[in-house]
């Protein structure tokens, strides 16, 4: 028995928006199955396990074609037959994933690649019958899938709420979709397209592709329902299912107004009150309803991070990719000559070659037929992207009443981060400032015993050397990249400086040095935050930020870990 069309979202009792998530799962599929060109696709955000291998189950009578974000593009648009193009002497192609029609299942689509991602959102807007199930691991937060295919997938489902037990077999009703399928192209509508688009705007929602897979599915479901115009019911489903996720705000409930409406004139003739008698539009504001009743607690949060994230993924410093001859994630081909470290592609090169074949041995006719014909523009060199190991610089204010609160929040932040670093390949370097200079505590390190050995005797008090910290962490960033890595400064202090860098106690000197330094920092285009650890945030501390092209944070009192969250979330990491 399936969970939704025998109750709630059978045929002409759609459920509430809500009302039974689970229900809405299944009449989400269903929808995906009568218009997958109109919706596109799916975005499904879980992580492996047996509720999502139940929705997968429900997919599998479309057979979706699996798809890694690894794959070449050779497989995804297809490419040349060599063997057949050198049998025949005739260029002969075969076909890639993206010529033949139907779904298509994208794993690990948090790990898309932007190339990817385009090349995918350009065959949805022009290949006929093609859609796209992306299936959204999520493990940490900033995760999420690119911009590139958010912004074209139609349905949304989250299923990392559902319990085992909250949750069913779910088998989609052949016959009633291709029923729905056959009535789709009558479904006509009017100006709901105009109102989606309202809702769009007031939910934060810039993309024009929105109301569109909204009217899609808003149409899917009257035809699903046996009606033959969109309602607003199909609003509601619409609203929920392809618009909830997208919102960057949600409106502020209005409160009831204790005015009573007005009484009509007295002279108001009886012709005049029979004309106002047509029913007014439900409003706009239902629909906004409908997306927050959408919504789980704390998900619109968590894919404004996931967007965040991905769009300060190039300045965040994590991880620098590179081109490289040597090593690496292999890369397409390009035309070049050997030597100098680099090495011919054989097989592309025999690509490029092969349908050239017939042509050149009729221009040279005293070949021997053989052999192989080889032009220098046919020779193919072989390309790696490598990519750079991240070192997080902690910088760190030792000095003061609360230094010792301070320095012990940064110990534990680093020995939290440091124990992630094994997985991520991240290096974790910390530098000190107390007194009349600053001193590099813990050189870039992975080493978890070493770090814990070097951070068990660090001192504090004493005055604040703000602009030695930040020589010493510039110098120490330079470093990190003439080693092949990408650095990262995290700058932990309450911004009074008071040291200059001869070790003077000249407040206005120290200030005006470390102005001149975190220019110098953001000239190089080193990522930096910084965090402001007082009790109250200082205005001179925001302005050396805004020198660094900083992003800036206040945490006044935290803990280790939240600290290590909170630096995570902020550095992409």
């Amino acid at each position: 028995m399936t969970p939704f069309d025998e109750s709630a979202a059978s045929p002409g009792r759609p459920p509430p928006p809500g009302a039974d998530p689970w229900a809405q799962t299944g009449l989400a599929l269903t929808l995906l199955a009568i218009d997958p060109r109109g919706l596109r696709g799916l975005w499904l955000r879980a992580r492996t396990g047996p509720v999502r291998d139940r929705v997968m189950a429900a997919l599998a009578p479309l057979a979706p074609r699996k798809l890694h974000p690894g794959i070449s593009d050779e497989a995804l648009t297809g490419g040349l037959d060599l063997s057949a193009t050198l049998a025949t002497g005739a260029m002969q192609r075969h076909a890639g994933l993206l010529d033949h029609a139907g779904p298509l299942c994208l794993s690990m689509a948090e790990r898309c690649p932007p190339g990817l991602a385009v090349r995918l959102g350009q065959a949805l807007d022009t290949r006929d019958g093609l859609s796209l199930i992306a299936l959204d691991e999520a493990a940490e937060e900033g995760e999420g899938l690119p911009q590139a295919l958010s912004d074209r997938l139609g349905l949304f489902l989250a299923l990392d709420g559902f319990s085992w037990s909250e949750t069913s077999d779910i088998t989609l009703p052949r016959a009633a979709i291709a029923t729905a399928q056959a009535r789709l192209g009558q479904v006509a509508c009017g100006a709901e397209l105009a109102r989606l688009t309202r809702v769009a705007a007031e939910l934060g929602i810039a993309s024009l592709r929105a109301p569109l897979v909204a009217l899609a599915c808003a149409r899917a479901h009257a035809a699903w329902r046996g009606v033959d115009t969109v309602e607003e019911p199909d609003l509601q489903i619409a609203v929920a299912l392809t618009l909830a996720h997208r919102a960057t705000r949600l409106p502020e409930e209005a409160p009831p107004s204790e005015e009573a409406p007005p009484e009509p004139p007295p002279d108001q003739n009886e012709s005049d009150a029979d004309s106002d008698q047509t029913p007014p539009d439900i409003p706009d504001e239902m629909l906004v309803d409908a997306a927050r009743a959408a919504l789980p607690p704390g998900l619109l949060a968590q894919l404004q991070a996931a967007r965040m994230a991905r769009a300060a993924q190039g300045q965040s410093g994590a991880g620098a990719r590179r081109k490289s001859l040597r090593r690496g994630r292999p890369m397409p081909s390009r035309a070049g000559k050997p030597g100098a470290g680099a090495r011919v592609d054989v097989i592309a090169t025999l690509r490029q070659a092969a349908p050239w074949q017939r042509v050149r041995r009729q221009m040279m006719p005293g070949r021997a037929e053989g052999r192989l014909l080889l032009m220098p523009a046919d020779i193919r060199i072989r390309r790696y992207q490598d990519q750079t190991d991240r070192v997080l610089i902690f910088v760190v204010d030792a000095s003061g009443s609360a230094a010792l609160a301070r320095l012990a929040e940064a110990k534990g932040a680093v020995e939290l981060m440091l124990a992630e670093a094994y997985s991520k390949r991240d290096h974790v370097a910390l530098i000190t400032f107390r007194g009349s200079q600053a001193d590099l505590s813990l050189p870039p390190t992975r080493s978890l015993v070493q770090a814990k050995r070097r951070l068990a005797g660090l001192p504090g008090g004493g005055a604040t050397p703000l602009a030695s910290a930040l020589q010493v962490a510039l110098a120490a960033a330079e470093q990190a990249r003439g080693h092949g890595m990408a650095p990262t400064l995290a700058l932990l202090t309450d911004g009074r400086g008071n040291i200059a860098l001869d070790g003077q106690a000249d407040r206005a000197q120290a200030g005006e040095e470390a102005a001149q330094l975190a220019r110098a920092i953001a000239q190089r285009a080193i990522p930096t935050l910084v965090v402001d650890t007082s009790l109250r945030p200082k205005p001179a501390l925001r302005t050396l930020s805004d020198q660094m092209g900083a992003t800036m944070i206040a945490l006044p009192r935290a803990d280790a870990r939240t600290l290590s969250q909170t630096l995570g979330a902020a550095l992409g990491g």
